[in-house]
């Protein structure tokens, strides 16, 4: 077998597991059980529906996986974009919104196989840092709002995802001390367990015991229900008719929700020295996905936590990824013992999970650094609390958004001018493209007419990024222009790469400055100056 690294890794299976990968895949699967339940919760799925997206997925993407430490299956975000993709089609839990659930997996695995195929990876860099900052603090929110009614052990009430939690938190009276208490026990197993160190167990334990205190010590709180023992359907039999109606949730999951697992997947390939390529994590997370379809599950995607867990417990390829989705396969036919569990203790695990993602400082951050992408952070978070819960329509009004003030920002072109005795010194910011060459050439001239007394323009290009043909025949008409009005003029600072693309245009300059110097019309450049077209050196 070729051998690519210490890890004699070829870019796919080695030929058998180690100790580490067997450890990890078990150990993963015992934390990804309960968070499978939790998560199929907040996308409005039955709890045991997660176990189905945590079993198949996982095995299946272990064989397309690029870094052998990522581990696929139920995640938070793409759960509640799931929730809000389809919540508004049909009623949560029932057996229409599961088969959509699928359907949506459908969509979302075929738009990252086809992305992944078309060697199109790089869209995952569609979203820019501060959408993304606003998008997950905001969806984060909504995530720990949603919750709020089980944890607190409010029965379900009001329509959407902010409607129950006001009404929950409104009435101290309906909480449950049983769904309280099992809420904080929760919390302190996962925050404390998490904070002590990153291989306690607090997901299991806070699981262990919740069942504990419905089983054992009698407390009454509303608890999972049916959970079928063996395992999941393998069908396609789907809505098909509904394809429409989810294509574009699908979509925006099948991209917003690869950002995690492209994030998983660039952090371990630096520390591991070792090339990312996200056209095939694309496949892999797009075969995930298909392998969810197929077994009555729902989108799924990377795990941040249980990708860094299984790094942390010795897995060295992606047979982790594999074991867990064989470990949780073996499971399901006992699943009828997760029966009892408490939603509260659910709850309190997706809390937990998405806590550290609400995070405001990162987008005021932003403000010091550029006004414009501060205002894009802040106008996604406040799209995604507004849009609740189709988020995913905020994702995409965010991206709009971006996009709009970045193109505001590139017609921009910046002037700085002063008057050195009689030359006029004008330096242009920004990027001379057709958008901005117009703005950049009337602005110029404007300089050169409220300065009737001057009689050189020396434009300084130093800080301009690029100059497109447009940009460049703009140039052109202005220095024409200039000169008609008796005006000599000099550019410094074009980018030799820059000079050589547009040098058509720029003999044109040269044949306008020779031609005039011999009708006698201006006096020959000093030396030291870069005249008029020639190219820097």
């Amino acid at each position: 077998m070729a051998e690519t690294g210490p890890r004699g890794r070829a870019g796919g299976l080695i030929r058998r597991p180690g100790v580490g990968d067997v450890v990890a895949g078990i150990s993963v699967a015992i934390l990804l059980i309960p968070q499978a339940l939790a998560y199929a919760r907040l996308a409005g799925m039955p709890a045991y529906i997660g176990l189905y997206a945590a079993a198949l997925p996982p095995l299946l993407a272990a064989f397309f996986a690029s870094p052998p430490y990522l581990q696929t299956g139920p995640v938070a975000i793409t759960s509640i974009l799931t929730y809000g993709a389809l919540s508004a089609v049909a009623a949560p839990g029932s057996p229409e919104y599961v088969q959509l659930g699928a359907l949506l997996a459908l969509v979302v695995g075929v738009t990252r196989v086809l992305i992944g195929m078309l060697k199109a990876g790089n869209i995952a860099f569609l979203m820019s840092e501060p959408v993304l900052r606003g998008f997950s603090t905001g969806a984060a929110l909504l995530i720990i709002v949603s919750q709020l009614p089980s944890a607190l052990g409010v029965g379900p009430g009001g329509t959407g995802v902010v409607g129950p939690a006001i009404q929950a938190v409104a009435d101290p009276s309906s909480w449950s001390p049983a769904a309280l208490g099992l809420t904080g026990v929760t919390l302190l197993l996962v925050l404390g367990g998490r904070a002590i160190h990153p291989m306690v167990p607090g997901v299991p334990l806070a699981a262990a015991a919740g069942l504990v205190g419905t089983t054992l010590l009698g407390l009454e709180t509303t608890i999972v229900g049916e959970v079928p023992a063996g395992l999941p359907p393998l069908s396609l039999d789907l809505p098909w008719r509904a394809v429409p109606t989810v294509l574009l949730g699908g979509v925006v999951i099948a991209l917003v929700g690869f950002a995690e697992a492209a994030s998983v997947a660039r952090i371990f390939a630096t520390r591991e020295r070792e090339r990312w390529n996200p056209d095939r994590d694309f496949v892999s997370q797009g075969v995930a996905n298909l392998a969810a379809a197929l077994s009555s599950g729902f989108p799924v995607g990377g795990s941040f936590s249980r990708s860094s867990l299984n790094h942390l417990l010795g897995a060295r390829s992606p047979w982790g990824g594999a074991v867990t989705g064989l470990a949780v396969l073996a499971f399901l036919p006992f699943a009828s013992v997760l029966a009892p569990l408490p939603t509260a203790v659910l709850s309190a695990i997706v809390i937990a999970a998405v806590l550290g993602m609400v995070q405001f400082g990162r987008i005021v951050a932003l403000w010091p650094l550029s006004r414009p992408q501060f205002a894009v952070a802040t106008v996604t978070f406040g799209l995604t609390l507004a849009l609740a819960p189709r988020i995913d329509q905020a994702v995409l009004l965010g991206i709009l958004f971006a996009t709009v003030v970045h193109l505001w920002r590139e017609f921009q072109v910046e002037l700085t001018s002063w008057v050195e005795g009689e030359t006029l010194h004008i330096r242009p910011e920004g990027v001379l493209w057709f958008g901005s060459a117009e703005v950049l050439r009337t602005s110029i001239l404007d300089l050169v007419v409220s300065h009737p007394d001057v009689q050189v323009v020396r434009v300084h290009f130093e800080r301009l990024g690029r100059i497109d043909l447009t940009g460049a025949l703009a140039l052109e008409l202005m220095i024409e222009e200039a000169r008609a009005a008796g005006l000599r003029v000099v550019v410094k600072g074009i980018h030799p790469e820059t000079a050589r693309a547009l040098e058509a245009v720029l003999d044109r300059i040269r044949e306008i400055k020779a031609a005039e110097e011999t009708a006698g019309l201006v006096e020959p450049d000093r030396p030291g100056e870069t005249p008029t077209g020639r190219r820097p050196e």
